[in-house]
């Protein structure tokens, strides 16, 4: 199930996203957010969305926030950003949040969804994403300092959210 994150689920979410983060292998953050920090850029105020993926027992698997992804005169497109716990990795947690922030998108009526950095070591994310319409538009070379890796690529990836007809 997927429901409107609140700060009741921080707790949860905090050990997950401190990890995630902290690893510097796919986020653009800083590796040393602190908790109020982390809480701050990941629970987003209206209009934005952040959710949670819960469990039959409540359990948090993963989160999403949703915003525009610019202001004024670019605001028809959205963007969301995706963590799922480690843990429960591999099990559809991370499809079903991005199916669910198109879905919001195209109910809010956006036009398409761009995510601006998606690390190009991210292999399951981009693969993820391609395999849900998204197209890679370009790459920065050397965009993210990768801890293991090195300087690589950071895409820039895209999706229409109209029809076909419409396009």
């Amino acid at each position: 199930m997927i429901r409107e994150a609140s700060t009741e689920d921080w707790p949860a979410i905090w050990p997950f996203f401190h990890k995630i983060v902290a690893a510097g292998e796919t986020f653009t953050f800083p590796n040393d957010l602190s908790e109020e920090q982390g809480q701050g850029w990941w629970l987003l105020p209206a209009p934005d969305r952040t959710v949670v993926a819960v469990d039959d027992a409540g359990t948090v698997l993963g989160t999403a926030k949703m915003n525009t992804n610019h202001k004024g005169n670019g605001s028809h497109i959205a963007s969301a950003s995706y963590m799922v716990d480690p843990v429960h990795g591999g099990r559809g947690v991370g499809r079903a949040l991005c199916e669910y922030t198109m879905e919001w998108a195209c109910a809010a009526g956006f036009r398409a969804m761009q995510f601006n950095a998606v690390v190009e070591t991210n292999r399951h994310a981009v693969k993820l994403y391609e395999s849900l319409g998204f197209e890679i538009l370009g790459t920065l070379p050397e965009g993210f300092r990768h801890p293991t890796e090195g300087y690589v690529g950071l895409h820039i990836m895209h999706r229409s959210l109209r029809e076909p007809a419409e396009a």
